[in-house]
């Protein structure tokens, strides 16, 4: 069956595995596990999924904030019962305050959040875009939260944007110093920009696109997947998106990826802009299936 780009899978968890790989799944092994921790770079550990709120973003407006907040929270709060404790926000997306109601209450030593300060043009309103160091002390007023796991420097496509954007590195690496932020990077939207995240001392983790249907990746994956060894190599965290093609890809495609890109063997987490609860249900068993055959 064919599934539109903003349906991605529209039924819930019975046989969702069966779905994925197109057999039962095995018995549920002992470790690994689809939600634990691990190691995100050199300064954190985050749940392996990470539930991303930017489904069709821009302008403080993604498919999930358009739910609703009752609809959006739920699912939030589902995505926690189920085990995901890592939560993929932006600026751009306009989401921390959603997830912050959905969370209120639960322990913060559980959680992580990822969040990306927006720094190109448009967007955001121009008038808020000053120097990281008090954009983040909003994000932490917006999340009710006294530190923040990750914070990046969203959609890097510049060659040379370590050059451009050292002010805001410098000012986020302070952030660091004063027990703000926890680790700080980019998510890249270009290979140039991928290759200086690689080899740029300053990133701790990296949010890159990969699939193997060079859907919406920075180049055709042969290009991309020596970038992202070499990220590894580096001792960096890798955050990887586009993981579903943005719900574009049909049964054997998501199957295909996911193969492709656990098999990699340096995607450390990824992310999912899930939108139903049977989405959820079905990624989380599905990578738990290939954990249990790994």
């Amino acid at each position: 069956m064919q599934m539109k780009r903003r349906e991605f899978i529209g039924t819930a968890a019975a046989g969702a595995a069966a779905v994925w790989l197109g057999t039962s799944a095995p018995a549920r092994a002992a470790a690994p596990g689809a939600t634990d921790l691990v190691p995100l770079g050199p300064a954190i550990k985050a749940c392996r999924i990470s539930c991303g709120t930017g489904m069709a973003g821009g302008n403080r407006e993604t498919n999930q904030t358009r739910m609703g907040a009752e609809k959006f929270e739920a699912l939030l709060n589902y995505a926690y019962e189920k085990g995901v404790r890592h939560f993929d926000l932006a600026d751009l997306y306009g989401t921390h305050p959603y997830v912050a109601r959905a969370m209120k209450g639960k322990p913060r030593a559980e959680l992580q959040y990822t969040t990306k300060i927006w720094t190109q043009a448009g967007g955001i309103p121009e008038s808020e875009r000053p120097p990281a160091d008090e954009v983040v002390k909003r994000f932490l007023d917006e999340l009710q939260t006294d530190y923040l796991d990750l914070v990046q420097i969203h959609c890097m496509t510049d060659p040379q944007w370590t050059t451009v954007e050292r002010k805001q590195m410098d000012a986020l690496a302070q952030l660091k110093a004063d027990g703000l932020i926890r680790s700080h990077g980019c998510s890249v939207h270009s290979l140039e920009a991928l290759k200086l995240a690689a080899e740029e001392p300053w990133v701790d983790v990296v949010h890159a696109r990969v699939n193997p249907y060079n859907h919406r990746t920075d180049a055709d994956i042969e290009e991309v997947v020596p970038v992202l060894k070499r990220i590894k190599e580096n001792g960096k965290g890798l955050i990887g998106m586009k993981l579903v093609g943005e719900g574009s890809f049909d049964e054997g495609q998501r199957a295909k990826t996911l193969d492709f890109v656990m098999g990699l063997g340096v995607i450390d987490c990824m992310t999912v802009g899930f939108e139903q609860p049977g989405q959820i249900d079905e990624f989380v068993s599905a990578v738990q299936a290939r954990l249990d055959v790994a």
